[in-house]
């Protein structure tokens, strides 16, 4: 009986463009609505935000607008390496690290309230999502 080799390291799947879809929409949206607050942030009347209010929105604003296409770089990666436990937890992380970061900043500016470690979480996050992306950037 012929035994075989045990690869230690598991190829990644035949690349299809599904992989890639859910990252490539969420920047899409992403990025829309960071236009849409970039929009809202400058010409909305300073009665509409928190005092130094403005200021936040527009910070939620370039957090989005700079995340968005890394999700669609992550979403081209995926159609074109196939999927990679890396990239899909680097998508992730930066999806839900966007949407809590930028939310809860966008949310201050306009309420004056803050929502406990929710911005902090999400920056966490989008910390942790560019250390994945960099390590499966460093994996043949």
């Amino acid at each position: 009986m012929t035994v075989l080799p045990v690869s230690s390291s598991v190829p990644p799947a035949a690349p299809s463009p599904a992989d890639g879809r859910p990252f490539l929409a969420a920047g899409g949206l992403i990025g829309m609505l960071s236009v849409i607050g970039g929009a809202l942030a400058a010409h909305l009347p300073d009665a509409m935000f928190a005092p130094a209010g403005r200021s936040l929105a527009h910070q939620a604003v370039e957090m989005g607008i700079w995340h968005a296409p890394v999700l669609l770089a992550v979403g081209i990666l995926l159609a074109v390496r196939g999927r990679r436990i890396l990239l899909l937890l680097a998508g992730a992380g930066f999806v839900l690290g966007t949407v809590l970061f930028c939310g809860a900043v966008a949310w201050t500016g306009v309420t004056g309230l803050h929502p406990g470690p929710v911005a902090p979480t999400g920056g966490s996050l989008l910390i942790l999502a560019w250390l994945l992306l960099a390590v499966d950037g460093m994996r043949r």
